[in-house]
């Protein structure tokens, strides 16, 4: 744990105020729910709550059973992290931070599928693969992640088949149902 050397003062009603460059740093938006621990040395733990990192175990079959069908690699994203990897290696990948391209596409809750060679979007913050697809999980009207197929690793890049544009929208869709039950 790092200290930050702010202090902040519990105001009546016992809240308090998590300072601009945290929230930003940390990318802890409006309305995002947090997890609080506490320990045994008298410690508040404030955490980023991912209901689709509870799920990690359901992600990564979905992931796998997708990689097998699309024949690409596969990433499934809560709204910060990669939190499940298939086809890749997942070293390289695992909770590695999404990129400000893919935050933006959640955002606005569009779907992108590659329509050229030159049109590619980096999904992961700080690496150079690839997506010729990407969309959103949505979860009882909140986007709760992302799905990303990834171009193959040899470099040659390509847009994606009817199926799997079809495929990734079932992903999709499948990972949202399962966090609303």
């Amino acid at each position: 744990m790092k200290a930050t050397g702010i202090v902040r003062r519990i105001d009546d009603l016992g809240r308090v105020v998590i300072p601009k460059e945290i929230r930003r740093t940390m990318r802890i938006r409006e309305g995002d729910p947090l997890e609080i621990y506490t320990s045994a040395e008298g410690e508040v733990i404030f955490r980023k709550y991912s209901a689709l990192g509870e799920m990690t175990e359901n992600a990564s079959q979905v992931a796998d059973i997708m990689q097998r069908l699309a024949g690409c690699p596969v990433l499934v994203f809560d709204r910060d992290h990669v939190v499940a990897v298939s086809g890749a290696p997942k070293k390289e990948f695992s909770e590695r931070r999404i990129s400000q391209d893919l935050e933006e596409m959640m955002e606005s809750r569009r779907t992108f599928l590659a329509k050229s060679d030159s049109d590619h979007v980096r999904p992961v913050e700080g690496l150079t693969r690839t997506a010729l697809a990407c969309m959103p999980i949505l979860t009882a009207g909140d986007v709760t992640g992302a799905v990303a197929f990834l171009d193959p690793a040899d470099g040659k890049l390509s847009t994606p088949s009817d199926l799997q544009a079809s495929l990734i929208s079932a992903a999709s869709q499948f990972l949202g149902k399962q966090m609303e039950a």
